[in-house]
Order: C-alpha cells, then sequence, then structure tokens
C-alpha cells in the first residue's frame, strides 16, 4: 500500500493511478497483484461519485479494473478526505468504440450535505435540478436522492451531482458543490444546466470525461473512436503530450451526419499498443 497527499485534481490523481501502475515495467511487484494506493486531498471541483459512477464503466471498456473506496469526504477549506484505489495490473488495453449514443434512458443522482449543514439544503438542491432539468426531458423519471452524510464526512459541504444513462450505455455528468453566500437552488440549477449542456451536442462522453479518456486511447492496442461535442483544451493538451510520449496518432474530425450538431467530432486514436512485460 502507498500513500499519497496531494493537492491536484484527484480526477487527475486517479487517471494516473489507473493508467501507470497497470503498465510500468519498473513496478516489479505488478507481476500479479493488485497495487493499492491511498489519497489523502484537501478539495476538488467534483464530486467523487463522478469517478465511480462515469469514468469507472467507461475505463472498464478498455480493460482496466480498480476499485474505489471513499473512506472520508472533505470538504473546503478543512479538506481530510480519503480515497484507496485498488488497481489491477493486465496485460494490454483493449481499443474502444463509442460513436452511437443513442438515447437518454435514465437520470439519476445525489444532492448532499455534511457537518451542520440543514438536509432542507440537499432537498432545495435536488428539486431545482429536476426542474430545470424537465424543461428540456420531460418523459423521463429524476431520480436525484437528497442525503445527509452523517459518517466519513470531514467538515462541512454541500453538493449534487446528476448523471445521465444512454441506451447504449453512454454516461455523462453534471455537477456543482456549494459555496458560502450561494442558494442551494442556484446549485443544483448549476449541476442540472451542466448535464443538458454536455447532452445536447450527442456526444457519446462529456467535457470532463472526454480529456481523461486519451491516455487510454493512447495506450490501448488498435484504434479506439469516441464521438464528443467541443474539443476541450485539456483534451487538446493530452492529445498533444500522448503523441510526444507514445507512438500513439490522433485525429480529430468534425461529423457530418444528421444526428450531429454544430459542436460534435470524432476523436480518433491509432494506439501505440503497450504490453505489461510482466503479465
Amino acid at each position: 500500500m502507498f500513500e499519497f497527499v496531494s493537492g491536484e485534481s484527484v480526477r487527475t490523481l486517479f487517471r494516473k493511478l489507473c493508467a501507470v501502475p497497470t503498465f510500468d515495467h519498473r513496478m516489479s511487484f505488478l507481476h500479479h497483484a493488485p497495487l493499492i494506493l491511498c489519497s489523502q486531498f484537501q478539495t476538488s471541483n467534483k464530486p467523487k461519485g463522478f469517478l465511480r459512477q462515469v469514468f469507472k464503466p467507461i475505463v472498464e471498456k478498455f480493460g482496466v479494473h480498480f476499485d474505489c473506496n471513499i473512506r472520508m469526504r472533505g470538504y473546503y477549506p478543512k479538506g481530510g478526505g480519503e480515497v484507496a484505489v485498488t488497481v489491477n495490473p493486465v496485460k494490454e488495453l483493449q481499443p474502444v468504440t463509442m460513436t452511437e449514443r443513442g438515447t437518454i434512458a435514465k437520470i439519476y443522482g445525489r444532492a448532499f450535505v455534511a457537518g451542520v449543514l440543514p438536509f432542507k439544503l440537499a432537498k432545495d438542491m435536488s428539486a431545482a435540478a429536476v426542474r430545470t432539468i424537465r424543461k428540456e426531458i420531460k418523459e423521463l423519471y429524476i431520480n436525484i436522492q437528497p442525503l445527509q452524510e452523517k459518517e466519513k464526512a470531514y467538515g462541512n459541504g454541500n453538493g449534487i451531482i446528476v448523471i445521465a444513462e444512454s441506451s447504449t450505455g453512454c454516461l455523462f455528468a453534471g455537477s456543482a458543490l456549494g459555496k458560502k453566500g450561494v442558494y442551494a437552488d442556484k446549485i443544483g440549477i448549476e449541476a442540472a444546466e451542466m448535464l443538458l449542456r454536455n447532452i445536447r451536442h450527442n456526444g457519446c462522453v462529456d467535457e470532463f470525461l472526454q480529456d481523461q479518456l486519451i491516455i487510454f486511447m493512447a495506450l490501448a492496442k488498435g484504434t479506439s473512436r469516441i464521438r464528443t461535442g467541443t474539443v476541450t483544451l485539456h483534451t487538446r493538451t493530452a492529445i498533444h503530450i500522448a503523441e510526444q510520449l507514445t507512438q500513439a496518432k490522433f485525429t480529430i474530425t468534425k461529423c457530418e451526419d444528421e444526428l450531429s450538431s454544430n459542436v460534435t467530432f470524432i476523436i480518433e486514436c491509432q494506439g501505440s499498443g503497450a504490453v505489461n512485460p510482466n503479465l
């Protein structure tokens, strides 16, 4: 088990923890055994539910398998969050094709409060998010559960994550964390509008997952294709670095089919085919 204390984005840290230990030949202890890592962090702009409910299911399509145990949630400014990740080594990664979104089949999530904050804030965030989504998506039942975290939470905080799941297994998220002086309903509206923005472009991943998949596309053996919305600067940076460090080659093509909006693209990668020599 390894301990990490980090102030960087927990999503960024997890992306590194899932990709590097899977292949790095210098980690000779990874012949067959999983790697267990603990991270203690101060705060993040994305609720940790994103890692387990959006990032994890999609990354598993590449053949990456990890478990994520949130031991303690930490809130600004005290921090104190703690997450344990177990990463299992693999021989090589599989390429992924995600170009058919299908229809939105489910919308669900959680609105939470911790510490001394009243439960009413969670209910207000949930209700505001549902109202906002209902303006565009009227036919689906929306299940956003208000929760009070009495255990496994350090400090005071509130937030919300809303997830949409498509008929083909694509996942999208909108989220927001509470801030001092900001009404709870505004936090709910912010998360809902973020989700709707990521659904409108008819892509298969949201703006946050987009750049996190680049490293896995680059390491996979074969050609991966992912349909997405506007290609973010984070994604373009990740592509540039991946091409410098591996033999992977990326192309970005604007979609021209009838389902495309003005901001729909295909990111294609001929992966480097990295192989774990220890397996």
